[in-house]
């Protein structure tokens, strides 16, 4: 097992190398980046008054003055050849420095810890009520295969799993967040601008009354493939014979399910909760936070690419790659802790 985790570990390292490398690659072809933004913003702004006359000789007319066009390159870092600020880059992150947003100005970690609550918030919601309720729903359905209740569930769900995520929020924006209908829920933020004013009860409400449409229309494309692998996992597990073997010898059809079953087909969804769980912190769903206002990473991330903010691109690029794979090294270990016939060689 050491040596497996230790394979793993030292796969990481050019894993790593290589996303950042590729996207690096990427950007050096992407055309508008930040040097050429401020250019255009400095040219508008030096033609913005001026007419288009053949004889004007306002000095704006004439372009951006070459030494300001360096001095934009060394201020962005681009005055150094490309592989020179991959080397710079690489070493920044070996010390865990993520660089400073050209749009921000401000620290890239410090960014990532401003948006994370948003996110978190988010994410935990749609993480917790998808397994709370596609978990004991797919049991259902594993116990009462083609019945009447599980044709109509597995038809709900899967209507739900069509459906976008982005469509229901605007839906639920148009009935329910005064569009055109009632006025039953806010239209955007995570709390009211009286929130301090209130009690911890009032809070609380508030909260949960802000965050309701968000994480409807999140978490129910959710549903559909964890609903329909716990119940996929609990067929299995019933056709086996070990199961045919206990109700032959008379044991309960409830210790037989919860016993016996329940255990073994939990191990596809237990090794993929570490992951779902991490990913629940860092990922951020960006239609359904730009519809509600909410600025959380997925909206950071749109906005950095947007605006050529190459600091913020890379950075939380990293950042998510690093967590990404320790996440997926956790869950493959969860194999073995969960069911001990798994062995890595």
């Amino acid at each position: 097992m050491f040596v497996y985790i230790l394979k793993r570990l030292l796969l990481m390292v050019p894993t790593l190398l290589g996303v950042l490398l590729v996207t690096f690659a990427v950007i050096q072809f992407v055309p508008g980046g930040p040097v050429e933004q401020v250019m255009s913003q400095l040219s508008s702004r030096g033609t913005g008054g001026e007419k288009a006359g053949p004889a004007s000789d306002y000095r704006g007319r004439q372009g951006v003055d070459p030494a300001q066009v360096e001095e934009l390159k060394k201020l962005y870092g681009f005055d150094k050849p490309a592989h020179e600020r991959f080397w710079i880059m690489l070493k920044s992150y070996g010390q865990f420095d993520l660089g400073q947003s050209f749009a921000h100005h401000k620290d890239v970690w410090t960014l990532v810890k401003e948006k994370l609550p948003v996110s978190i918030t988010l994410g935990l919601w749609t993480f917790f009520l998808s397994y709370l309720i596609s978990v004991p729903l797919g049991i259902a359905k594993a116990v009462r295969a083609g019945s009447r209740f599980d044709f109509v569930t597995s038809l709900v769900v899967l209507v739900g799993y069509a459906i976008p995520g982005f469509v229901l929020g605007v839906a639920l924006l148009v009935l329910f967040g005064g569009g055109s209908f009632l006025q039953w829920f806010p239209l955007r933020g995570l709390t009211s601008p009286n929130w301090e004013e209130l009690s911890l009860m009032g809070k609380a409400t508030d909260y949960l009354w802000h965050i309701a449409m968000p994480v409807t229309a999140s978490v129910l494309g959710s549903f559909a493939v964890i609903t329909m692998l716990t119940k996929n996992a609990f067929l299995d597990e019933i056709r086996k014979q070990y199961v045919l073997t206990a109700r032959a010898k008379g044991l309960d059809e409830r210790k037989v399910l919860w016993k016996h079953v329940f255990r073994n087909a939990l191990i596809p969804l237990v090794t993929g909760f570490p992951s779902a769980f991490i990913g629940a912190f860092f990922t951020g769903s960006l239609l359904i936070e730009t519809l509600f206002s909410l600025d959380g990473l997925g909206l950071l991330s749109y906005e950095s690419v947007i605006r050529r903010d190459y600091p913020v691109v890379l950075g939380t690029l990293f950042l998510f790659t690093l967590i990404g794979l320790f996440t997926k090294l956790i869950s493959d270990l969860c194999y073995v802790w969960v069911d001990p016939r798994v062995k890595f060689d």
